[in-house]
């Protein structure tokens, strides 16, 4: 009997030491970026929604975005902004940026275009992120998808 008790007693306790250690890990993880949708304006220039995940356990406040883009094998110019946008934790919002592409690279997009194939790019560079009650980190973002064009909409890959 008293093996019981002393088993039974000894079960309680690991039990309820696993119970005060479950409260939630913040983790800061890298966050990534990537073209939601590129929209080609009357007038050349491109309308870029550019997605940006946070990976972390804690929401991130997005400061600044600094990304070079290349489509095909062309720099197209970089994506730059300050949005402060606060994104929740594992979670994604999207930002709409501007930019006005180097003409290689409007060739290389209006050839993707013509001939309904899909496009390859390129982002890299940095997004600076201020994590929950932290301070500012500077995150290396790089990354690297196809566009297809959107059926039924002219000058929009998705």
């Amino acid at each position: 009997m008293r093996f019981r008790l002393q088993y039974v007693l000894t079960t309680f306790l690991a039990l309820a030491l696993a119970a005060c250690g479950g409260g939630m890990v913040k983790r800061v993880s890298e966050p990534a970026a990537g073209i939601q949708q590129l929209t080609v304006g009357n007038d050349g220039n491109w309308e870029v929604e550019l997605r940006l995940r946070n990976y972390s356990s804690m929401p991130m406040r997005f400061d600044d975005i600094a990304l070079r883009m290349k489509v095909g094998d062309e720099a197209a110019g970089t994506l730059s902004a300050a949005p402060g946008l606060s994104i929740g934790p594992e979670s994604a919002d999207v930002v709409t940026l501007r930019l006005q592409p180097s003409s290689p690279a409007r060739i290389v997009m209006a050839d993707a275009l013509a001939g309904g194939r899909s496009l390859f790019y390129e982002l890299e560079g940095t997004v600076k992120a201020t994590p929950e009650e932290k301070k500012q980190r500077s995150f290396e973002v790089k990354s690297r998808n196809n566009l297809n064009q959107a059926p039924g909409l002219p000058g929009v890959l998705r």
